[in-house]
């Protein structure tokens, strides 16, 4: 094997394939990069079996071939090198030389023949997404995923294509993030995404309004990004029925900015952090929250102003569960919707329907 490529492309596309690559194996060959030179370029791989992600990379391939290189000793080589053409070749014993101006590195590479084969799915059905709508309903749900290990299908994303709307849904049993998209597609979809797979999925799509395409198996999903695929194990089980816990009505409404609720709470915050609950009180009166908070520390007390339909309350919150809320909301105005001190708190957009919130309150001891 022996190829020539410029040192950029490289890097980009040994940090794409590495997301895949965790260390917890119990196969040492899935700690490297599978690297196939081919006249049209050259393929990158990396997976810990659960997910694997395949990318190509521009390349002057004067020698087809194939082998697997040491991931986290290869990616550090390549970014230290200087910014100019990298030439790579196959030597006797198993060697794999890297050649930069005037750096020479020598490394011992493994069998390329010996790597798993990726799943094979059929994409033919597929659903299709602007990565930069993808992008912002991952990150607008991802937060809200559970790092509870008992319940291991609140570690993923409910990925749901219905009535063509495409819906992601993510809950812990504090709170609960519901992101959703007009889809021009009538089939219909349920699966659970790892969350991170989504997390590394999001991290490849950029900011633009070019197309995914996702593909299903029964226990898999494909990600097509043009040069890089994204494939995935699915999680087994049924997701929570999810729209059975959105409250069907609420007798208090509160509109309040976004941003001036947030830099009150962050602020606010600052003094519960000595408590694991984040403890935050609001007391809603009618054009006004009144924010507290004690601890060992001191107190504060913030006011931001609001427009309340419907009775005052007293309700407290982890500030945290609130703020990542708040952090992932695109539009200026946000709406709060209750009905008691002890119900669930359901946050959306004012003039927007494509997200909803629902967090928990913390009872307070009387």
């Amino acid at each position: 094997m022996k190829f020539i490529c410029e040192k950029q492309k490289l890097q980009e596309g040994i940090s794409i394939a590495s997301k895949a690559i965790t260390g917890k194996t119990t196969m040492p060959i899935l700690e490297g990069i599978y690297i196939s030179a081919k006249k049209d370029g050259l393929t990158l791989i990396g997976s810990d079996m659960d997910v694997s992600i395949e990318t190509k990379v521009e390349a002057n391939v004067i020698e087809e071939g194939m082998l697997v290189i040491d991931s986290r000793i290869f990616g550090e080589i390549i970014r230290k090198l200087p910014n100019s053409e990298i030439t790579i070749e196959t030597l006797e014993n198993e060697i794999m030389q890297i050649t930069c101006e005037k750096s020479v590195f020598n490394l011992v590479y493994m069998n390329g023949e010996d790597y798993p084969e990726l799943t094979k799915i059929n994409e033919n059905l597929a659903v299709e997404v602007p990565q930069n709508i993808l992008k912002s309903m991952i990150r607008g749900t991802s937060f809200a995923i559970a790092q509870d290990e008992t319940r291991p299908i609140l570690q993923g994303i409910l990925f749901e294509v219905k009535d063509k709307n495409l819906n992601l849904v993510a809950l812990d049993g504090y709170r609960l993030a519901i992101r959703n998209e007009f889809l021009d597609n009538d089939n219909t979809v349920e699966v659970v995404i790892p969350g991170k797979t989504l997390n590394e999925v999001s991290r490849i799509l950029e900011d633009i309004s070019e197309i995914v395409k996702i593909t299903f198996t029964n226990n898999h999903i494909l990600f097509n990004l043009n040069n890089t695929k994204v494939i995935s194990r699915l999680l087994d089980g049924k997701f929570v029925n999810y729209a059975s816990l959105l409250p069907q009505e609420h007798k208090i409404s509160i509109e309040v900015k976004k941003q001036e609720l947030q830099n009150c709470i962050e602020r606010a915050s600052l003094m519960a952090k000595d408590s694991n609950s984040n403890l935050i009180k609001l007391d809603v009166q009618e054009d006004t929250i009144i924010i507290t908070s004690n601890s060992q520390l001191g107190k504060v007390r913030e006011e931001v102003s609001v427009n309340l339909q419907g009775e005052s309350i007293q309700i407290a919150f982890n500030s945290r569960y609130l703020l990542d809320v708040l952090k992932n909301i695109e539009d200026d105005e946000v709406v709060l919707e209750m009905t008691s001190g002890v119900s669930p708190c359901v946050i959306k957009c004012k003039n927007s329907d494509n997200s909803k919130y629902l967090v928990l309150p913390v009872r307070l001891l009387r």
